[in-house]
């Protein structure tokens, strides 16, 4: 995708890609996770236009994003580019849970893809044990939202196979009833469409956009985080908002789940 970026707006991408390795590189020695320094180098000058330039994504309910303080970013996913083309159109940085898988790559290819997911502010997360990785990606969350982040979550917990929106995980929920802050919906527009699966040119004729909803208040629900039924409720009132903005047509089934009857099948 980066490689039609560079044909598509000339030299001075290809220059910022050499600068983006000499930074991974640089990761080396300097941990770049906490660099804010870093995010707005990637979101500003090196990742930032060629996506304004390339893509001219719009976004409504900017407004819906606090100026301070903590709030989790519920938003459904459709493609990988969620994760690019959200932080570049809000204007506080967003810190993702990420799989560790992105952090642990060797060679100077590793070594730049986690450069780039550190920089752009995505923590990793083990999600490969089962009930300790859920809790250890929870605990994460709330750590993050206890110092005052934006905390950007898919519910869905992996990417729509066909452009459907699934039944979302309870831990969105619990995550904002721990640390007690907001949850604000969004949806993605079209970002399947940029670069479908098996599709190894992406479309830069796509009219891609992000809808951001009103803060959801479960105040009323504070201490309630071990009550099950308390949790379903509110995820499925999350993914009903999501719903709304997106438009896209509910499934009452995990992402998960609906992959894998596709590949039985």
């Amino acid at each position: 995708m980066w490689q039609e970026l560079a044909l598509k707006i000339g030299p001075t991408l290809l220059f910022w890609g050499s600068v983006l390795q000499y930074w991974a590189v640089m990761t080396s020695v300097i941990d770049v996770s906490e660099s804010e320094g870093f995010y707005k180098f990637l979101k500003n000058v090196a990742i930032g236009p060629a996506i304004d330039v390339s893509f001219h994504p719009w976004v409504r309910g900017v407004e819906n994003i606090p100026a301070e303080g903590a709030a989790i970013l519920a938003s459904n996913h459709l493609s990988f580019s969620d994760s690019i083309f959200l932080p570049v159109k809000v204007p506080r940085k967003i810190t993702f849970l990420a799989k560790s898988e992105y952090f642990t790559g060797s060679g100077v290819k590793g070594k730049v893809t986690a450069a780039f997911f550190k920089g752009a502010g995505q923590v990793p997360v083990d999600r490969t044990g089962g009930r300790n990785a859920s809790t250890a990606a929870i605990d994460t969350g709330v750590r993050i939202l206890n110092e005052g982040n934006l905390l950007g979550i898919y519910p869905e917990g992996t990417r729509s196979p066909d452009g459907k929106l699934y039944r979302g995980k309870t831990g969105v929920a619990r995550m904002a009833l721990e640390a007690r802050v907001p949850v604000i919906p969004i949806a993605m527009i079209n970002t399947d469409k940029v670069q479908p699966i098996g599709r190894t040119r992406p479309n830069f004729n796509v009219d891609v956009g992000i809808r951001i909803g009103k803060p959801l208040d479960f105040s009323r629900y504070y201490g309630m985080e071990d009550d099950r039924f308390v949790l379903r409720s509110l995820t499925d009132e999350i993914m009903y908002k999501i719903m709304e903005l997106s438009g896209q047509e509910y499934v009452d089934m995990y992402a998960s789940r609906a992959k894998a009857k596709k590949t039985e099948s």
